[in-house]
């Protein structure tokens, strides 16, 4: 499916849905169609979206393995006169995806660069959380080892701004016990899972009590934790 129209040279970061696929722009479709080439972080898992968008056009794969590779030869096509589109499996590219280095080298080169904006897991955890968001601070991963973790957390403890991380499957139940023995059981957090999914779950409050609801649950998902500023109470 394609408009037929000639996108302006550049590369342009298109956003989709991090879960429920109604959220994806009509821009974004648009610009998925009609760009010259289209790249995304996992070309499986992207076809099943642009299936499901009626999308049918080739894919070509940019993740963290070849994305430094694949740089000079995107920009170049985009300096002849090419469009390039990039999405990575969820969200928005660049933001702890895919995409930085290549952002990077076209705002060195003075290519254009356009955003598709649209969903992003980490602003839309923040609106859902009861936690202050006028100001906050996005960390993303941490390191998988606990001594990282711990160290992180003591360097941080007293930061006065939100805190956002990321955190895998498996090392979720270690991330919050880890967080408990720096914060303490009364500092508020929020866990957000499967957002805009079917089980979608938010859960905040203390993060002893929140530590004690999530251990009764399930903890399938991938997620977004926020540990509230020192002081804060809801």
């Amino acid at each position: 499916m394609s408009s037929g129209e000639e996108l302006p040279a550049g590369l342009y970061l298109i956003a989709t849905p991090i879960g429920n696929l109604g959220d994806v722009s009509q821009r974004a479709i648009k610009t998925m169609s009609d760009v010259n080439r289209l790249y995304a972080e996992d070309t499986r898992h992207s076809r099943k979206l642009l299936n499901h968008l009626g999308i049918d056009r080739g894919l070509l794969a940019c993740h963290e393995h070849n994305e430094a590779a694949l740089t000079e030869e995107i920009c170049r096509m985009i300096s002849n006169g090419d469009s390039c589109g990039l999405i990575s499996d969820a969200g928005t590219p660049g933001i702890s995806d895919p995409g930085f280095r290549l952002v990077r080298a076209c705002r060195k080169a003075g290519l254009p660069v356009i955003p598709i904006p649209g969903a992003s897991a980490v602003v839309t955890a923040l609106s859902v959380s009861g936690l202050p968001t006028d100001s906050f601070l996005f960390v993303g991963f941490l390191p998988p080892k606990r001594a990282a973790r711990l160290r992180h957390f003591e360097e941080n403890k007293e930061v006065q701004t939100t805190l956002v991380y990321f955190e895998s499957t498996h090392r979720i139940e270690k991330f919050i016990t880890d967080a408990e023995t720096v914060f303490g059981p009364d500092r508020v957090i929020c866990i957000a899972r499967e957002l805009t999914k079917h089980h979608e779950t938010v859960l905040t409050g203390p993060l002893q009590e929140v530590a004690s609801r999530f251990a009764k649950g399930s903890s399938k998902g991938e997620y977004v934790v926020m540990v509230a500023k020192e002081g804060y109470t809801l």
